[in-house]
């Protein structure tokens, strides 16, 4: 088969097309990033989610941005609640405030809610954390707060045990175990509390509004993920590294989850790390790590609601990709953006080698992992914006 044969330029027409090409309707449709900070990535997503919201009824996006910041962020688009740059810089972890993309579909999402009844909502789908993590401080107290009586500690205990936040948020501990505070006995008291909280939570659901159980739920999760990760921040084994990336997109994919079922149909934009079906590696020094990615677990549990379209890239930073690549064949059609089906374009792909990058943020496609996604979009030119 002719790679012509299974392209199409892409638009929102487009993207309809391959929606209706699917299955079934999904929950949830994962718009890849072959490495962050390419504008012209963010540009398309910003023009496909307009027309994903005004001609397939989705009404939220989330990002690969802390769960818990966010918040801050659908507060502003849902209320108007505090000023576009504040929102802008506290709403996003990352870095990712810093781009006009972000701060471009911020802006469109808030003017739409203010003229529209049925309000867009924006999320967060990653954990408070980095390599390192931040305290589970908000995500505890804020479980708490909103349970009612009898609950496993009282408020001063836990204030006692969880201590000053820095204590939490080393940046040293990603790379020295000894750093982290995660195997203390404050931190294994915790985890049970943390474990008992979420208990608590469950069997006081009929009790709680819809929008506090969902608020509940988001605290339980992350506090149980965060002390969760915090204890392996503390390991010093071979196998720390390893656990770490499984653990995060484990919390990922339960944030996603969640989204779907309240939510969906949601448009999701993250690196192509984490939204793939086929299990994720990394080079980490001289490790390589594998773990489940988040769009792997997420899509077990969802099935045929859940749909990813990887980002395949030109030229990135001025490097053009080889003509024997797929991204060298991409690179020859006659579109500066376009679409193409996962499993056609397997097949008219197989034999082909990756294509091979100095940058160690940028992953190209795999052709052997091409037929596990629904299908590629593909950009001419990638710019940095940094």
């Amino acid at each position: 088969m002719d790679i012509k044969d299974t392209a199409h330029p892409l638009d929102g027409a487009a993207l309809s097309a391959f929606l209706d090409s699917l299955p079934s309707r999904p929950r949830l449709l994962g718009l890849g990033e072959a490495t962050h900070r390419v504008k012209e990535l963010r540009a398309l997503r910003n023009e496909l989610f307009p027309h994903l919201v005004e001609h397939e009824g989705y009404r939220a996006i989330a990002l690969e941005i802390d769960c818990l910041k966010a918040r801050i962020v659908d507060d502003y688009v849902t209320t108007g609640k505090g000023s576009l740059d504040e929102v802008m810089e506290h709403g996003f972890s990352h870095g990712f405030g810093a781009m006009s993309g972000n701060r471009d579909l911020v802006q469109w999402m808030r003017a739409y809610n203010e003229e529209h009844d049925a309000k867009l909502r924006f999320f967060g789908f990653d954990g408070p954390l980095e390599y390192w993590a931040r305290s589970p401080r908000e995500a505890l107290t804020g479980l708490y707060d909103l349970l009612h009586e009898p609950l496993p500690c009282t408020r001063e205990t836990l204030d006692s045990l969880l201590g000053a936040d820095e204590r939490w948020e080393d940046e040293e501990s990603a790379m020295n175990p000894a750093r982290s505070i995660g195997r203390s006995p404050e931190a294994v008291e915790l985890r049970i509390i943390a474990d008992d909280l979420a208990a608590c939570l469950d069997m006081q659901a009929p009790q709680l509004s819809a929008e506090e159980r969902e608020q509940a739920e988001l605290y339980a999760r992350t506090a149980t993920g965060l002390l969760r990760y915090h204890y392996w921040l503390a390991d010093d084994s071979p196998a720390r590294w390893g656990r770490l990336s499984a653990l995060r997109d484990a919390m990922m994919a339960a944030n996603l989850v969640a989204i779907a079922e309240r939510h969906g149909p949601a448009l999701l934009f993250s690196h192509n790390l984490h939204l793939q079906r086929n299990e994720a590696h990394m080079r980490f020094g001289d490790e390589v790590l594998r773990w489940s990615s988040a769009g792997a677990i997420a899509g077990t549990r969802l099935g045929d609601g859940y749909a990813f379209l990887a980002s395949a890239l030109g030229t990135v930073s001025g490097d053009a990709p080889a003509p024997g690549t797929v991204e060298g064949l991409m690179a020859a059609l006659p579109w500066d953006r376009c679409l193409l089906d996962g499993a056609e374009l397997a097949a008219a792909v197989s034999g082909l080698s990756p294509r091979v990058s100095s940058d160690f943020a940028y992953f190209p496609l795999d052709p052997a992992h091409i037929a596990v996604t629904d299908g590629v979009y593909f950009v001419r030119e990638a710019t940095d914006e940094t």
